[in-house]
């Protein structure tokens, strides 16, 4: 059963914009935390951008404030992840990631999310 399936993802370059987009469905739905996360090459999994459903709070990676903004719409169950001005630094796997209830973390902890879509690739070139 699939429960999130992300979007998106493409080939630009440097300066320009991509929107991914990740499909909640069945428990994902109801979730509490939300988040995107990325993986480069011969790096590890990086927390991103996330958002607490229930407060609409978002947090950003230091990386990505102010080029990136993580958004939901409730109505479809979608989380979006706008990305602005990447630069080639921003290449990696995306993946979307759905915490199911409050492990009593951070949100940029991997253990908060139980849930995970199976990425899309954002290639920036310079």
């Amino acid at each position: 059963q699939v429960q999130l399936v992300e979007s998106g993802g493409g080939s630009v370059q440097a300066g320009g914009s991509l929107r991914l987009s990740c499909v909640a469905s069945g428990y994902a739905k109801s979730s509490f935390l939300l988040g995107w996360f990325r993986r480069a090459p011969g790096k590890e999994r990086e927390a991103v951008a996330a958002i607490y459903t229930s407060s609409g709070g978002t947090f950003y990676a230091d990386s990505v404030k102010g080029r990136f903004t993580i958004s939901r719409d409730n109505a479809k169950n979608i989380l979006y992840l706008q990305m602005n001005s990447l630069k080639p630094e921003d290449t990696a796997m995306y993946y979307c990631a759905a915490g199911l209830y409050d492990d009593g973390g951070y949100w940029y902890e991997d253990h908060e999310y139980h849930l995970w879509g199976q990425g899309t690739q954002v290639t920036v070139s310079s």
